[in-house]
């Protein structure tokens, strides 16, 4: 008899529940239900959610179908649209009010919408931000549209370092102002300077948020080092603006090892550097590992030395390279390092002309040619 009441106080206890969530939406402790209900319904990964930002679905406050509403509108499908929402589920806590806004910044500067939408796939947390960096971002985009910089430039900056464009806008202005002195006091022409500035600012965007000191003192070394004005230029200009990324004492235990380490004098290390700008971001312990593959590949330093920018490849890139090279009868330690060098895309060009050079008959042009009687 107890067991029957028991049972039946059960099934009354079932029957008062709320509504029941789908499976795979099912709430873990204190969830938003309406959150989790309303991203399981746009397909959204939630396990994925609930493993690396948990936290988003606890919040009180989600505007998970508005956000949804304005991709749908920029003409973003449902499966962007879900995988925008599982990579940086926090655009569900932005109020429409804050998402319109951004679409308006963002719109002025990329007004295609379906790059816009690509953008913001790739870049979500640049686009869903807080609304408390609004005002730095209109006054940073007004600041590089008056150095009439290229809008796919700004729009780059933005998404990839979203940083510099919350922050005031007389922090970039004084970065570019230093940026674009030294072009000049480096013999740069004034009229190539926006191109020069784009380009920089294109392949490393991060470059505004270093002090203007470190590139002064950066500058100021390599000078002391023998490096002439349209040397550091060059070296300005060559590698995404790597001189911000260094300092002094980090260069000069570089230099030093570099040196030792080939045999060769100033002068030549100088022009290795020129050649390979690379070389000044790596520590002792990277070179020491590269060196050292290199040589156990069997290739002299002489031979590093005339092509120093193979010093740019890992030692398993290496490795992998020289057994392909090898398979098609190019011996990498009697021959040039050019094929052996270069990005992937360089290498694969270089190792099909390889190829086929081997596979094709040679011509012998005094041989009598086969002709029908």
């Amino acid at each position: 008899m107890l067991r029957l009441i028991a049972t039946c106080l059960q099934c009354q206890r079932v029957r008062a529940l709320p509504l029941q969530l789908r499976p795979c939406a099912t709430l873990s402790s204190a969830e938003n239900r309406q959150t989790v209900e309303a991203l399981y319904d746009l397909s959204v990964d939630i396990q994925k959610i609930r493993k690396l930002k948990g936290w988003v679905l606890h919040r009180n406050s989600a505007y998970v179908k508005e956000v949804a509403d304005l991709l749908k509108d920029m003409g973003a499908s449902g499966v962007i649209i879900a995988r925008i929402l599982a990579l940086h589920p926090e655009a569900v806590l932005c109020s429409p009010q804050q998402m319109q806004a951004q679409r308006e910044l963002w719109v002025s500067v990329c007004p295609n919408q379906r790059e816009l939408v690509g953008i913001i796939e790739k870049f979500p947390a640049s686009f869903f931000t807080s609304s408390s960096h609004h005002a730095n971002q209109r006054n940073n985009i007004a600041y590089f549209q008056s150095l009439h910089l290229n809008k796919r430039i700004i729009t780059k900056l933005m998404a990839s370092a979203p940083q510099s464009f919350s922050r005031p806008m007389g922090q970039n202005e004084m970065m570019v102002r230093t940026l674009q002195q030294a072009y000049l006091e480096l013999g740069g022409e004034e009229a190539n300077m926006k191109i020069w500035l784009q380009k920089l600012l294109s392949q490393n965007p991060f470059v505004l948020l270093k002090p203007p000191e470190v590139l002064r003192q950066n500058l100021l070394f390599l000078r002391d080092k023998g490096f002439s004005t349209a040397e550091l230029l060059r070296l300005l200009s060559k590698l995404r603006g790597f001189v911000t990324e260094l300092n002094p004492d980090s260069m000069r235990r570089t230099l030093a090892y570099s040196q030792d380490t080939l045999g060769c004098s100033e002068a030549e290390l100088r022009d290795i550097v020129l050649s390979c700008p690379a070389l000044l971001y790596y520590s002792e312990a990277i070179l020491a590992e590269r060196f050292e593959g290199l040589l156990g590949a069997g290739i002299s330093m002489a031979q590093i030395v005339e092509t120093p920018t193979v010093l740019e490849l890992t030692t398993q890139i290496v490795n992998h390279r020289i057994q392909r090279l090898r398979a098609h009868g190019y011996d990498i330690r009697t021959g040039s390092l050019k094929p052996l060098n270069g990005t992937k895309k360089d290498f694969e060009m270089s190792y099909g002309e390889l190829r086929l050079r081997r596979e094709r008959p040679l011509f012998n042009p005094v041989a009598p040619l086969k002709v029908d009687d």
